[in-house]
């Protein structure tokens, strides 16, 4: 260690840029734990049974957010549903059957590319436009004779908004994992008269399966804090209902957090509500990428 720490300072100019990089790294560390802080503080007593189970009152400056966190939660799932398979399935084919030359291959990992650098509120217009405005429409005009059902902001549009968001940190994560696996592995399953799906299904996916529920987990974290594509296909301003059916609208806790800071006519009185709101979706998302980690760690540990 002390030889690493002297090679550091050789070269002119080491121990200035060393300095920097520490002093930049504990100025984000510093700013990361008075948001954490802050929000912690305010929002902690705020966080009981009772703000955990009921729904909105008084103008959302009173009671819970049981409605936000079961819109939320079906969210999630629903986009999961929709989202981690293709994903999984994308990454399968560009990693294990797809040639270097591909021409195919070439093309999906350009769109891939590209998805990943859209803007979340680009995302959300376009789920306006294709599944509201489009999809739901003609669904409604086929089948229930032109009156509105699905051509409408819901539930199911916002999971596939949402689902379409995540799938390019699905097809990268999940790639990723799929190149930990040595072709050594490989070889010697094919020795052992293996065909190519018989590799992939009981040797690669089995080998890679902590990087992919990773990059999973990690898929729907995001989607958990995303507010901007909701905003326009499913999530609702004041809901207390909870959602019966797929075509219904939701409340969604980003969102909620959104129009209690914004839109409320009592901003103030909302604001611990605010932050107890952020809290528990940063424990969520949190909890999330922390199972990830477990996950993760259990399954090297399996695989020894």
């Amino acid at each position: 260690m002390t030889n690493m720490i002297r090679s550091l300072f050789k070269r002119p100019g080491d121990s200035i840029m060393v300095s920097l990089t520490f002093i930049a790294t504990l100025i984000i560390l510093a700013i990361l734990g008075v948001i954490l802080g802050t929000i912690t503080i305010i929002g902690a007593p705020n966080v009981t049974i009772d703000f955990l189970i009921k729904s909105p009152e008084a103008g959302m400056t009173e009671g819970g957010i049981f409605p936000a966190i079961l819109g939320t939660t079906l969210l999630v799932i629903i986009m999961s549903i929709m989202g981690l398979p293709i994903g999984l399935i994308t990454a399968v084919f560009l990693h294990e059957y797809a040639g270097e030359k591909s021409r195919l291959a070439n093309i999906v990992r350009f769109a891939v590319n590209n998805l990943a650098g859209v803007p979340a509120i680009v995302y959300g217009i376009f789920g306006l436009s294709f599944f509201i405005f489009f999809v739901g429409a003609q669904i409604d005009n086929i089948f229930y004779g032109g009156s509105l059902k699905w051509g409408k902001p819901a539930l199911i549009w916002a999971s596939a908004t949402m689902a379409l968001l995540t799938l390019p940190v699905v097809i990268v994560s999940v790639e990723e994992a799929l190149r930990t696996v040595t072709q050594d592995e490989r070889e010697a399953a094919y020795a052992l008269g293996a065909t190519h799906w018989e590799v992939v299904y009981r040797v690669v996916i089995p080998k890679a399966l902590g990087g992919i529920l990773t990059g999973g987990i990690l898929a729907v974290s995001r989607g958990a804090g995303e507010v901007a594509p909701v905003l326009f296909t499913g999530a609702a301003y004041f809901l207390p209902e909870l959602p019966k059916s797929l075509s219904d609208q939701f409340m969604e806790m980003g969102y909620h957090i959104f129009v209690m800071s914004t839109q409320s006519h009592d901003v103030d009185a909302t604001k611990p509500i605010q932050f107890a709101t952020t809290l528990v979706l940063l424990l969520l998302t949190f909890s999330l990428n922390f199972v990830a980690v477990l996950l993760r760690r259990r399954i090297r540990i399996t695989r020894r």
